[in-house]
């Protein structure tokens, strides 16, 4: 495999990794919430917005391949 080959398969597996991550945040910041934890939920919504945001960065840098 070519090394253009690779960082395609290496970017997609980030995009995919970081979605999982995602899930799993937006669980945890329901639970803040359910504790009363609205600061706590506030942060941890910023971070999935901002892995969102690396998403859209990835797939740009997907596509440019």
């Amino acid at each position: 495999m070519d090394e253009k080959k690779k960082l395609s398969v290496v970017i997609d597996h980030w995009i995919e990794h970081n979605e999982s991550h995602m899930a799993e945040y937006r669980k945890w910041a329901q639970k803040a919430e359910a504790l009363g934890l609205n600061a706590v939920k506030a942060e941890i919504e910023t971070a999935v917005e901002k892995l969102d945001q690396c998403n859209h960065s990835l797939q740009k840098a997907l596509k440019g391949l």
